[in-house]
């Protein structure tokens, strides 16, 4: 691909919020039909997340900002407003990529304050995206974390983490290093529809399966769980029954939330291909975010017998630091805080 000659200057007035990111230059390609990727220049990578999430891990570093996974659900959708960009269509086609996050990243390692606590990975865009393929940012970005004796942990959709295999081996020698999987759905049919940009599920149980060949134990998040699209028995325990297979050590599930944006933006969806979900959609949401704690309660007790029968109980969120979901700094990199769902998870089983 010759993307050198691909730059083009963007005119503030039609993407303003890009002067915030330290935009270098945007680039299209015929590789990525339809996908405009703004190269920018990082003034910070690590991201501190407060105190009030309680979650299990302090700090995240995102190579980019929206994703191509395209992924109707995506919580992390309202962080493009942050740049005046659509959390829609924009979040999946206008893609922001920090060119020095890892020479960036390195800087803020060396710092003597710098307490070497576990680094998230995959926190708001996912990091394995198939940009990376052509941006190789993952790379030196764990490069920089081993070097500095970081312990870090990686959630992802993405096929190319196999390619990164060999080098996260060769540091989980140095630090301690958490791989987690994303596959909430086994439909190909439904993931096709809701997850249009991600690997198929037949290729991600080959990730975990190479992720565990190569001395990982895989954690994956069944999540999403999509209400009354991806909740049935029958669903959940064929995706079970195949992550157990492919050598899983555990997994988490939570059920979907819809923050901000990202509600009307899936409802949208929902309307279109299962108009007769809506008004059970209504009841189930209503206002807010979040499922009714009923709904939460009746999908515990379904996973539980589940979890138990394919022996995937271990390695909780507890200690792992692997799950999407942290709040940030607004004046770096925000991810929004997904601390109910996380709640639900870590007491799921």
């Amino acid at each position: 691909m010759r993307w050198a000659g691909q730059g083009v200057e963007v005119d503030d007035g039609a993407l303003p919020g890009l002067g915030k990111a330290g935009l270098v230059r945007s680039v299209q390609t015929p590789e990525f039909e339809g996908i405009t990727f703004h190269e920018v220049l990082a003034k910070s990578a690590l991201n501190q997340v407060p105190d009030v999430a309680n979650l299990p891990f302090r700090f995240t570093v995102n190579t980019f900002r929206g994703c191509t996974h395209a992924c109707r659900y995506c919580f992390a959708r309202p962080t493009h407003e942050y740049l005046e960009l659509d959390a829609g269509r924009d979040f999946d086609t206008q893609v922001v990529v920090k060119l020095n996050v890892a020479a960036v990243l390195r800087k803020e390692l060396r710092r003597r304050s710098w307490n070497r606590e576990t680094v998230a990975l995959g926190t708001n865009t996912d990091p394995y995206q198939r940009a990376e393929g052509r941006y190789r940012l993952m790379p030196g970005v764990i490069s920089a974390l081993a070097e500095s004796q970081t312990p870090f942990s990686i959630l992802t959709k993405g096929t190319l983490l196999q390619r990164d295999l060999p080098l996260l081996r060769q540091v989980s020698r140095r630090v301690p290093v958490s791989i987690a999987i994303s596959l909430a759905i086994h439909d190909a049919e439904l993931q096709k529809a809701v997850e249009p940009g991600t690997p198929t599920p037949r290729a991600r149980l080959e990730l975990i399966r190479a992720v565990a060949e190569a001395g990982f134990a895989p954690h994956v998040m069944v999540a999403p769980v999509i209400p009354y699209l991806s909740d049935s028995t029958a669903h959940l325990e064929s995706l079970l029954a195949a992550l157990a297979e492919a050598g899983a050590s555990g997994v988490t599930a939570f059920p979907m939330h819809l923050r901000g944006a990202t509600k009307p933006w899936f409802l949208e969806w929902l309307a279109d291909e299962h108009p007769a979900l809506v008004r059970r959609y209504r009841g189930l949401y209503g206002r807010g975010a979040y499922v009714t704690p009923e709904y939460s309660s009746w999908l515990r007790e379904r996973m539980r017998p589940l979890v138990q029968r394919y022996g995937l109980a271990g390695s909780s969120l507890a200690g792992s630091s692997m799950t999407r979901g942290s709040g940030e700094r607004r004046d770096t990199d925000p991810d929004p805080v997904a601390k109910p769902e996380l709640q639900q998870a870590l007491t799921l089983f």
